[in-house]
């Protein structure tokens, strides 16, 4: 589990070899290798916690965990006020269901930590465990989630991700907060794409795969085509991140720009992969109907709730 894989040195790190029975106090080798292999903290650890229970591994266990917990809750508590302005988005797509998430952290060094993306890649899974158990009626649903209402999510082991949060904390030696998610279904025959920023190069489906970057964007869309041209999709998504449409655009209502650079409607845009091409007339070639979507910046500024935003974005797509 991710609380065992990050946390593993949560407590202290110091090595010993094991001493053999005489003066273990009666420490089992037996004991301490299932206790080691059951949670993954270090020997050292381990042998403290079943010297402490009498070889009892199940409460060696217990008071292990809640000794990680109490020294990542004492460490968040000491860096609660440090600002937290570096992160990642986390874009998670699987079938008809997608997460956008955002965390923070106070250093760019450590958002480019294995450990923080974890972390990242936690918390979407989390935000669309909790979107399968949505049933709605209509082609699209979205939620979205505030940092405290993440913190209040429970985990399977029955933690919040507060809880896990913490521990983080203590892990990474730093402030970090979650911020805000955005959750998607869709229904009938919209599908989902979604897409952070930078990506790595030669990827192909991202399917169930949590996507990090300092941007991303999940697009609602309808299609005539079964198949999923990924790199056509993908390329619509880099469009929303990269040019910040503030609307999708009718053609009807609303009229281009004079200037192409001001233009805010997603279908009068130049597309960036062709610029003697409208993003409405390649959706056209392919037949390809942008229905809805949200673009995440990491660290920007929204005046905004998110249900405020997705109420407006909401009125303008229709």
């Amino acid at each position: 589990m991710l609380f065992q894989r990050i946390f593993t040195r949560a407590l202290h790190s110091t090595r010993q070899l094991y001493a053999g029975s005489g003066g273990s106090g009666g420490l089992e080798k037996s004991a301490l290798a299932a206790l080691r292999k059951k949670t993954g903290y270090t020997f050292a650890n381990c042998k403290k916690a079943l010297e402490k229970h009498n070889n009892d591994v199940g409460l060696a266990e217990k008071w292990l965990h809640e000794q990680a917990q109490t020294l990542g809750w004492s460490k968040a508590t000491k860096v609660a006020d440090r600002a937290t302005a570096q992160g990642l988005i986390g874009v998670l797509i699987r079938g008809n269901r997608g997460a956008m998430v955002e965390l923070n952290c106070e250093t760019d060094f450590v958002a480019r930590n294995d450990t923080f993306k974890r972390f990242v890649d936690h918390v979407a899974r989390m935000c669309l465990h909790y979107t399968d158990l949505t049933d709605f009626d209509g082609d699209l649903w979205k939620l979205g989630f505030d940092s405290d209402a993440l913190r209040n999510l429970r985990t399977e082991e029955g933690r919040t991700l507060g809880d896990h949060l913490a521990l983080l904390i203590g892990a990474i030696g730093e402030n970090a907060t979650i911020r805000r998610a955005l959750c998607f279904k869709a229904n009938n025959d919209l599908r989902l794409v979604g897409y952070a920023h930078p990506a790595p190069t030669n990827v192909g489906s991202t399917e169930g795969i949590t996507q990090v970057g300092k941007y991303g964007a999940i697009v609602a869309y309808r299609s005539s085509h079964t198949l999923l041209d990924f790199e056509f999709h993908k390329s619509i998504c880099q469009q929303i991140v990269g040019m910040k449409p503030t609307k999708i655009g009718e053609y009807d209502k609303d009229k281009p720009a004079e200037n192409k650079d001001d233009e805010t409607c997603l279908i009068h845009q130049e597309y960036l992969l062709d610029a003697d091409k409208t993003v409405g007339e390649v959706l056209q070639e392919y037949n390809c109907e942008i229905i809805d979507y949200h673009r995440f910046e990491c660290g920007e500024q929204t005046e905004r709730s998110l249900e405020a935003i997705i109420r407006s974005q909401h009125q303008s797509s229709n």
